[in-house]
């Protein structure tokens, strides 16, 4: 439901951050969710969306990515790529049974050096974006990127103004969603920076 992305600036850093609340028409069924599934060792995506099609598709494009390198001496697709290769998929599905899920995917690429995100949508759209936001969460979070975003910034700064937008919609919003998982994805990899409960405990 709540979505936000920032990329850092010369060091490549992407940060994704994600509400962990699984939810339908007025229920909460779990509040440790991760929204955030690995690609690859230096790739995530964040989805937003019903939880049936948030792991379908999630493991549908993980799993192809890693197929591709298996059957291509290990070669692995960068991040523009896999947003294209995600946006392909979203295209075909849609006139058949589309997913309904938005996306912010980032990642890391060792041949540039420099980190990208990728905004797309359930319609398949694709856009190479600094920061972004899905679902609910960028009727707050917009105007705070709009406003903090700059080029330069390091990871810190980028982590720093994705807790801004945290806060707000803890502040703002009208429906609780006490629990966020931020992940920094960089030069190191895909790591957890930060998660309100543990995705393990069940």
């Amino acid at each position: 439901m709540a979505l936000v992305g920032s990329r850092g600036g010369d060091d490549g850093g992407v940060v994704l951050a994600a509400d962990q609340s699984n939810a339908r028409s007025i229920l909460v069924y779990q509040t440790n969710l991760d929204k955030i599934k690995e690609l690859s060792s230096h790739s995530a995506m964040g989805v937003a969306g019903p939880n049936a099609d948030v792991v379908n598709f999630t493991e549908y494009i993980a799993k192809n990515l890693k197929l591709y390198e298996l059957s291509n001496d290990g070669m692995k697709l960068s991040t523009h790529a896999q947003a294209n290769f995600a946006r392909g998929e979203l295209a075909t599905a849609l006139r058949r049974g589309p997913y309904q899920v938005n996306i912010l995917l980032g990642g890391y690429d060792d041949s540039t050096k420099k980190g990208s995100l990728y905004f797309l949508d359930y319609l398949a759209s694709c856009q190479k974006v600094k920061y972004g936001s899905q679902g609910y969460a960028s009727s707050f979070c917009l105007s705070i990127m709009d406003k903090e975003c700059r080029d330069g910034m390091s990871e810190a700064d980028a982590i720093a103004i994705v807790e801004k937008c945290i806060t707000e919609i803890h502040t703002r919003f009208l429906i609780s969603q006490k629990n966020f998982m931020i992940k920094v994805i960089d030069k190191d990899g895909v790591r957890v920076n930060k998660f309100g409960a543990d995705p393990a405990e069940t």
